[in-house]
Parts: C-alpha cells; sequence; structure tokens
C-alpha cells in the first residue's frame, strides 16, 4: 500500500507533468510521529525533499546520464526541517524576546519582532516606547486589544502580526476560501524560448551541475530552496541588498552558496542583477508581493530578457485573495490557518501549542526546489519560459490534508547526532544537518562553505 509521503510525491509529479516512471526509483521508508506533532510533519518533510531530489534526478537524466535510486528516511527528513544548527557550540536563540503569543480580549495574537522595524513598529501599535519596553509591558498592552483589530491594525502599517484561529474560523474567512480553491503550486509556462542550453552529464556529476540560479530570498523558506539547489548540483549565487538584516539562520541555509551583496536602491545595482540574470537558469525571490516588479524584475521582464529562464516566487498568503499583498512568517501562517489551536486541542489542554519546528518554511523551500527543477525539465523538453509559485498558506492546507497522527504529540524528540555534520564556515564553526535525500550514484553535497553576505563578487 503506497505511503501518504508516496501518495504526495505522486501528486506533485502529476501537477508538473513529470514521467510517472520515475517514481519507481524512490524509497520512502519510516512514517509519522518523529517528531511530537499530531501533524504529518514528518511526511510533509520528507515528500518535499525527495520530490526535489527525484525531479533534480529527472532533468539528470533529460541531460543524458541514468537514473538513480533516490531514498529520503522520514527520521532524517524531519531532522533536516527542524533546523536546527549550532555556530562554535552554540545553538543561537531562535526567537526574540517580543516575538510569540500574546493574550487579548477575547483569544490570542501572535507577533513576529524577529526583525527590529516590526518590533519596534508592533511596540509603537501598543502605544509602548522600544527603547524602554518590556515583554510584560507589551503583554498587558495587548490584553486591551480585540485579536482582529490587532491583527488589521498591524496589516495596515506593514507589521507582521496575526490572530490565532480555529481551522472552522480560518475556513470561514475569504483568504481561506482563496487558499482552499487552489493547487499547492503554480507551474505555468509565461513566455516562447527555446531550450536553453545545459551541458551534457556525465555519471559523476550532480544532477543539476551547470544549472546557475540566483537566490533573492532571506527568510526562511526560500534560503531553504537555494541551498536544496546547492545540494543537487547548482551554482546558487545568494544576493542581499546591503542595508537588509538577516536572521542567524543564514549560516545554515548558505551552505553551497556564492555570497553577493547588490544594491537593487541603485541604477548600478540594477545594472548588475541584469548582467545576473544574463547568465542564469533559474530566479528564485521571496521580497513582498510586487516589490521586485517595481524595480523591473517580474516574472515577465525576467522572461522578456532572459527567454527561457525559470522564475520561482514565494509569498505567504498565495497571489489571491485578500491578503495576497500581506507579509507573513512560518509562525504567524501557523496561528493564522488554526495548527496552534488544533495542536493545542491535541495535547488536551487547549493552550494553544506551535508545531515542533518550522515546517512551513521548510515544506515550501524543498517545494521551490521541486518547483525549479521540474520546470527546468520542461524548459529542456519543450522550451519557454516558466513561473513557478508557491506560498506558506497553500502548504499549510496540503499539510492540514494529510491528516492526523493519533498520539503524535506523544512521541518522543529524536536524537539529531546521527544527522549532524561539522564544516568550515565565514560565520565560525558550523554544526548543521546534512542532506536527508540519498542519491544513489551522486549524493548531495555543499562544496562551498557558508560565508557572509557580501563574501563573493556579483559575478558567475
Amino acid at each position: 500500500m503506497p505511503t501518504p509521503s508516496l501518495e504526495s510525491v505522486a501528486s506533485l509529479w502529476r501537477l508538473a507533468g513529470l514521467p510517472g516512471q520515475a517514481l519507481e526509483w524512490l524509497d520512502l521508508p519510516g512514517a509519522d510521529p518523529v517528531f511530537p506533532s499530531s501533524f504529518a510533519v514528518a511526511a510533509a518533510g520528507q515528500s518535499a525533499i525527495a520530490a526535489a531530489a527525484l525531479a533534480a534526478c529527472e532533468l539528470g537524466h533529460a541531460r543524458g546520464t541514468a537514473r538513480q535510486r533516490v531514498s529520503v528516511p522520514a527520521e532524517h527528513a524531519a531532522a533536516e526541517c527542524s533546523g536546527w544548527f549550532a555556530l562554535d557550540g552554540a545553538t543561537p536563540e531562535a526567537w526574540d524576546a517580543f516575538s510569540g503569543l500574546y493574550r487579548c480580549a477575547d483569544g490570542h495574537v501572535r507577533v513576529h519582532a524577529n526583525f527590529r522595524h516590526h518590533r519596534d513598529g508592533a511596540l509603537r501599535l501598543l502605544g509602548l516606547p522600544p527603547e524602554t519596553a518590556t515583554r510584560e509591558d507589551a503583554e498587558r498592552a495587548m490584553a486591551g486589544w480585540r485579536a482582529i483589530d490587532f491583527e488589521t491594525a498591524a496589516a495596515e502599517r506593514g507589521l507582521v502580526a496575526t490572530a490565532l484561529r480555529t481551522f472552522a474560523q480560518w475556513d470561514a474567512t475569504a483568504q481561506g476560501q482563496a487558499i482552499a480553491a487552489q493547487p499547492l503550486m503554480a507551474i505555468g509556462r509565461i513566455g516562447d524560448a527555446p531550450p536553453l542550453p545545459l551541458p551534457a552529464l556525465d555519471g559523476s556529476q550532480r544532477p543539476l551541475s551547470g544549472v546557475r540560479a540566483l537566490d533573492l530570498t532571506r527568510v526562511l523558506a526560500g534560503p531553504v530552496a537555494g541551498r536544496a539547489l546547492a545540494g543537487l548540483g547548482a551554482d546558487v549565487m545568494l544576493v542581499n541588498g546591503p542595508h537588509l538584516p538577516n536572521i542567524d539562520a543564514i549560516a545554515d541555509t548558505s551552505r553551497g552558496k556564492r555570497s553577493a551583496l547588490v544594491d537593487l536602491r541603485t541604477d548600478g545595482g540594477q545594472d548588475t542583477l541584469r548582467r545576473l540574470v544574463d547568465g542564469a537558469h533559474v530566479f528564485s525571490q521571496g521580497y513582498r508581493p510586487g516589490g521586485l516588479a517595481a524595480r523591473g524584475f517580474s516574472p515577465e521582464a525576467l522572461a522578456q530578457r532572459r527567454p527561457g529562464i525559470v522564475c520561482v516566487s514565494l509569498t505567504a498568503y498565495g497571489t489571491q485573495g485578500p491578503w495576497a499583498d500581506r507579509r507573513g512568517f512560518d509562525s504567524l501562517v501557523q496561528a493564522a490557518m488554526g495548527f496552534n489551536h488544533a495542536e493545542g486541542e491535541a495535547a488536551g489542554n487547549g493552550t494553544p501549542r506551535a508545531l515542533p519546528m518550522q515546517i512551513l518554511d521548510q515544506a515550501t523551500g524543498w517545494l521551490m526546489a521541486f518547483g525549479a527543477a521540474a520546470a527546468l525539465w520542461r524548459q529542456q523538453r519543450d522550451g519557454g519560459s516558466w513561473h513557478v509559485q508557491v506560498s506558506l498558506a497553500q502548504t499549510g492546507h496540503w499539510l492540514r490534508g494529510m491528516g492526523r497522527v493519533p498520539e503524535g504529540l506523544q512521541a518522543a524528540r529524536p536524537p539529531l547526532a546521527p544527522y549532524v555534520e561539522r564544516s568550515a564556515s565565514g560565520f565560525g564553526p558550523l554544526d548543521a544537518v546534512k542532506p536527508s535525500a540519498r542519491l544513489e550514484r551522486t549524493p548531495m553535497r555543499y562544496d562551498r562553505r557558508s560565508e557572509p553576505p557580501g563574501s563573493a563578487p556579483a559575478q558567475w
């Protein structure tokens, strides 16, 4: 009987129009529960990782190599999706002191404050001075707000906070209905072009060798996608703005990548990015909707400049519905869509509870990599320029559709040590989880060490 993970991969395969016989080369040992959760978080990670790795191998097959077996064990996949890493033996704090769940007048609100401008904006909205406010001050101030009122006021100011909902409450929203009406992801042709030349591969080269990918993403799904492409052999360039903040996880997600700085606020920076586009096969971005289009880098403009390119776009809440332009992060999407409430109910105490990992980010990142590899396969066979669109909320809807895991919250967290490797990095000695996708002939690896933004020139 097919496992839930294999059924998920097969569904993705059909969505992308990939050859069904390739699925015979996939092994997916293990099953939920792995981490304590009533949701199939291991299956979500396992199937997304497997789909990306197998699609890359199918592209390699189209470029002249024999198919190879791909195996993704559930426990290793879940460990990789935990996002755990340490620098010089110390595990960085994942959350700002003001991030998290707050009780309000009629429920709860979750606030994301890891970036200072988001934190300061939320505190000012609460009527508090950012320079001196404490968490206790914020909790007292939030108690006077209705959850939806704070969520709405935050969104109007470009901040990131959301009311905690039940599944039924989410389903009743216009945004919940818009997400439910869409497929998990979109892979569409946006222009005509001949196949972009890719070098033939020999049996020793990883399946994405020779593919150049621009990674214009920061938190967290997009960087995971770029790291996945790098591990599968692509030449990935992370492009950061010199003025933009980053989180500590950049040390983990930059493995395998070049890391350059380009200031898109300037004409010179835009010219530099255009030159990089001229040599790229993939352009992956996670800016707020319309942000790059305003600079002249919409998918349509990119396809006109570089016919045959594959564009990958990440949003929080999809491209349809009233929240299409709303900012969001994994923790907020979990709260808005009902996962925190449902997990708390499953625990038996009703206290809202986050999923044991940022699985919406992690799985979405691998789905982005899958979409890129699948679109590259389509591009090599049919030509054309392509646009892949994914969102955290659509991934959340997909995860919910996998069903619940009875007694899943009773599972003990597995030890990560068997899956961790140490490497040198520009951030210090880095301990992080090694790739869980096991390719029979060309194992995933990171050829470049993780480096801070600006460590590499902005040129191929």
